[in-house]
């Protein structure tokens, strides 16, 4: 749906024939059309109602249909989590049913390519997160921009990266971690949530920054990477808060170091890299929601409001806070440059460490 905004001060309507006359030298045509002028006056009043309508009225009747809100991981990580929470409130003041779908590969890639082809209509989104500009760092072949393939409407949340080890590891502080890595290189292993990930791409920054090398061996998830972790298939995993923390809790797996700036509410023994002699290190991690680009502002607009008014509502609020996540809201904008921030960050670390993937 197309809106039209017109000022009613700019609408002026010349007889052809007058345009080049001294106002004073002629009655003109309104004062010829008594009634000329009571028309310009409503005209007037009802263009500046179309002007200053509120968003939601200048896409009446949207949403009219179920809504897709597809997300690019395997069941049971954060993304997946976070998607579902946001569709379920959501729904309630849009009045239409969101459908999650997920739609994994290429750490997010899928996703975003079957919304960035979708029709612009408000009713394909996507629940992005920070491995969408790593993502886009390292597959050389994408259908898409990452930035301006997409209509960005608002992040919900952010959240650290926690790197843990099982239980029973030898590994009793983050220091000792690096200083096996340091003496083997290449021998310690980390499980990622797959080529490209954002936990990939971490383990590579560490290393560039420090010198050492780890093996990273790719999972379908990072639910999965955990998995095998705790089976001892891997030495450590860098796992979202949401899904680590309540593993530290239970002692299943140690966090040895979290790669915020400042330590975690939920976690507050846990040193951050930085505390441990690599300095400025920090990466956090998000998600967001997304539309194609072309979306009409209205409907942006909508979403960004029903999103912020959903993680504002105190049960959504506090579920995302007790899974490890600081709850904040960015304008479409501020989400914008977010993305391209990161995009750049992530394509410096991937040219650095020659990770090119099709």
């Amino acid at each position: 749906m197309k809106v039209f905004s017109v000022s009613a001060s700019n609408a002026r309507f010349r007889s052809p024939d007058c345009a080049q006359r001294d106002p004073g030298s002629s009655p003109g045509f309104a004062a010829l059309n008594p009634g000329y002028t009571g028309v310009l006056v409503v005209l007037a009043m009802l263009l500046a109602l179309v002007s200053f309508a509120p968003a939601q009225d200048q896409a009446p009747g949207y949403p009219t249909r179920m809504i897709r809100l597809l997300q690019g991981f395997p069941p049971g990580g954060n993304v997946e989590f976070v998607a579902r929470l946001l569709a379920q409130e959501m729904g309630k003041t849009l009045a239409q049913t969101i459908v999650v779908e997920a739609k994994p590969g290429q750490a997010g890639g899928l996703a975003a390519e079957a919304v960035a082809s979708a029709e612009p209509d408000g009713y394909t989104l996507l629940l992005v997160s920070g491995a969408h500009p790593a993502t886009a760092a390292v597959y050389q072949k994408l259908k898409f921009d990452p930035v301006d393939s997409f209509a960005w409407i608002s992040t919900a949340s952010f959240y650290p990266f926690i790197i843990c080890v099982r239980r029973d590891s030898s590994f009793g502080s983050f220091a000792e971690l690096m200083a096996s890595a340091r003496s083997a290189p290449g021998k310690l292993s980390s499980g990622t949530a797959g080529n490209g990930s954002i936990s990939h791409m971490i383990t590579e920054l560490l290393g560039q920054l420090t010198g050492v090398k780890f093996l990273s061996v790719p999972y379908r998830g990072e639910a999965l990477a955990l998995t095998r972790l705790l089976s001892g298939d891997t030495d450590l995993v860098v796992a979202t808060a949401a899904l680590a923390i309540p593993q530290v809790r239970s002692g299943v797996v140690r966090a040895l170091a979290v790669t915020g700036t400042a330590r975690w509410k939920d976690i507050p023994d846990v040193p951050t890299v930085a505390e441990t002699g690599i300095r400025d290190f920090e990466v956090m991690s998000w998600s967001g929601m997304a539309a194609p680009a072309g979306t009409p502002k209205p409907i942006i607009d909508r979403l960004h409001a029903e999103l912020v008014r959903a993680i504002a509502v105190p049960e959504v609020r506090s579920t995302l806070e007790a899974a490890g996540s600081e709850v904040r809201a960015t304008t479409p904008a501020e989400m914008r440059a977010l993305v391209e921030r990161q995009v750049k960050m992530w394509k410096r670390v991937a040219s650095d460490a020659h990770i090119e993937l099709d």
